[in-house]
Parts: C-alpha cells; structure tokens; sequence
C-alpha cells in the first residue's frame, strides 16, 4: 500500500488498518499481536496503570518488536500508536505524553479535546503523527486549527464514544476541506469495509469491536462471546456511563440491573478521566461495542483475522474491478 497523502508511518502496513485504542481491553498481547500482523496496533496509555507502569510497557514492547524484525526481516511489522484522553480532568496527561515522547511513539491518538499546539509540537520534534478523533466537523475544524497531522471520523455504528452521523456525510464535507490523512472509524470488520472506506475517501480503517472478539484480547471470555451472539439492534447508544455518547452492549446492561431502553441522560460536560476503580469497574461490566457485532461469529488470534482481512481485501478489489 502507498498513498502520497499519508506519513510514511502508515504506509506498507500489511492491510490499510489502524486499531482502535480500547480501555481496559488493549494491553500489550493484543497490541503487539496487532503489530506483528503488520497492522498499527493501539492502546490508550490510560490502560497502563499506575501511571509508571507506561514506561515499563512501551521498553518492553519496543524490545519486543525489535527482536522480532531481527528474527523475522521478511515480515510487514506495525507501527505502536497510544491513545492519549485530552481532557481537563485527566491528571495523568502531561506525565504521559512525557512517557511518550520519551520513547519516540511515532503514533498519538488524541481523543475527546483537540490536543495543544505544545503537545503536537513535542511530537513532531522527533518526527511522529498526531491523529485526532472527530464525530463531526466542528470537532474536525478546531483539530485541524491546532495542527493535528490526520483525523479519525467515528461515524455512526462505532463502538466506544461515537458519533451519529453518515460516514458518507462525515467523510464526504470533509474531502470538501481536508486533503490529508483520513481514518474512518464505524461498524467495520472485513477486509470489504476497509476497501469500502477507501473508495469513499478515507486513506485507512479503524477497527476495534472485532479485536474484542479475538483470543489476545484482555477482555472476559463472556464479553467475547456477547459480542458473538449480539446483532445490531443490541447496541445502545448513551451518555449514562461516562457522560459522553457511546454504545455499549444490551446484554451487559441488563446484567448490570439497569434497563437499557429507560436510562437516564446525564448532564452535559459530566464526563470525568481518572484512575478511579469504580470507574474501572464499571468499564469492565458494562461492554462497549460498535454495530458491527452481527457480522462477528468467532474468536480467532490476531494473527488468523488480519490474514482473513488480508484475503477479503484482496478479493473486494478483484471483484470492484469487475463491476
């Protein structure tokens, strides 16, 4: 794969995918596999806790990955991204962008603020990317302003905090003003939807409720099977759980003893980062997924889905070619 328009980082990758970073569930298995499948593999640094605990895994992983380019010269390996919350009550922000610049992440996922001109240029000065993920222009509009090098659209259907519009609307106003990186983020899970992503001007996909469903995964065996056994109708869309809209499994709700079709709106701006437990816990029982569940029937390794994808793209492309 090369495209002009994108950072060499995310070029050459085995298959134009980025995975999503996802609390609580991305932790090194899962993102070094995604990584060795030639895919960019990610992780909110949130994930690594206590806050020391991400320089012990981005070491570890580096070595990881260096080791096996030596042993493996052959093989596509991907680049690490960490996704970093930029909001006013995540303490934790500067100490991790330290962490970060440290060790050269040549990938930041800014999420939920546009990231400050002083964050973006700390990047920059060893040569990494800032991508920023956006639900609508205005979020594209104050992201650009601030100098980000790529946007993430989470369109409708995405899993974790997601948007409600059209990819066909997001992406389509967006070529009208922005000609660099494009990730588009909403429902996808095969190697068609990555192809499908591209014809309609996005550069790369972004993947994370099927990466759930795989074995690296640090999430429990029975997330991975609601996953398996929920359609699209079993995703609710709320702001209850962390005061941003985000969808989220019916199953786990109801677990959870709450009912998914009367729960109650929460205040704007009542969103709150931190390293709280109950927080955490409550992450863990309640399930983020995206609308894409229903076309999710197994859980296989990293390394057998991003062959799958591989393969599907492939064959999209053939068959695109003879239309």
């Amino acid at each position: 794969m090369h495209n002009k328009k994108l950072p060499a980082v995310l070029q050459n990758l085995s298959v134009p995918v980025i995975s999503a970073p996802m609390f609580t569930v991305s932790y090194p298995e899962l993102v070094l596999a995604q990584c060795k499948a030639g895919i960019v593999g990610s992780f909110p640094a949130l994930n690594a806790r206590p806050a020391e605990l991400l320089d012990d895994w981005l070491s570890m992983m580096n070595e990881t990955l260096e080791s096996y380019k030596a042993q493996n010269p052959e093989a596509i390996v991907g680049p690490l991204a960490v996704n970093q919350i930029v909001h006013n009550t995540n303490a934790r922000l500067e100490q991790d962008v330290a962490t970060c610049v440290k060790h050269r992440v040549p990938i930041f996922i800014t999420s939920l603020r546009a990231p400050v001109k002083e964050i973006i240029d700390e990047v920059h000065s060893y040569g990494g990317i800032v991508l920023h993920d956006v639900i609508n222009m205005r979020h594209a509009a104050k992201a650009l302003e601030a100098g980000v090098d790529g946007l993430i659209v989470v369109a409708a259907g995405a899993g974790g905090h997601a948007g409600t519009q059209s990819p066909f609307a997001l992406i389509g106003e967006l070529r009208r003003n922005f000609d660099g990186p494009v990730i588009l983020s909403g429902s996808m899970t095969s190697g068609d939807h990555v192809l499908a992503a591209q014809v309609m001007g996005a550069d790369l996909a972004y993947i994370g409720t099927r990466f759930i469903a795989c074995q690296e995964a640090n999430a429990d065996e029975a997330y991975k099977r609601a996953i398996v056994n929920a359609g699209a109708s079993d995703i609710i869309y709320t702001n209850f759980f962390t005061g941003v809209h985000g969808n989220y499994i019916r199953e786990s709700i109801e677990k959870a003893g709450l009912d998914p079709d009367n729960l109650p709106i929460r205040e704007k701006g009542s969103m709150k980062i931190s390293e709280d437990s109950s927080k955490a816990k409550a992450w863990r029982d309640v399930w983020g997924a995206g609308q894409g569940v229903g076309q999710i029937d197994d859980i296989p390794t990293v390394a057998e889905y991003v062959e799958r994808l591989k393969q599907e793209y492939a064959a999209a492309k053939q068959r695109v070619q003879t239309l």
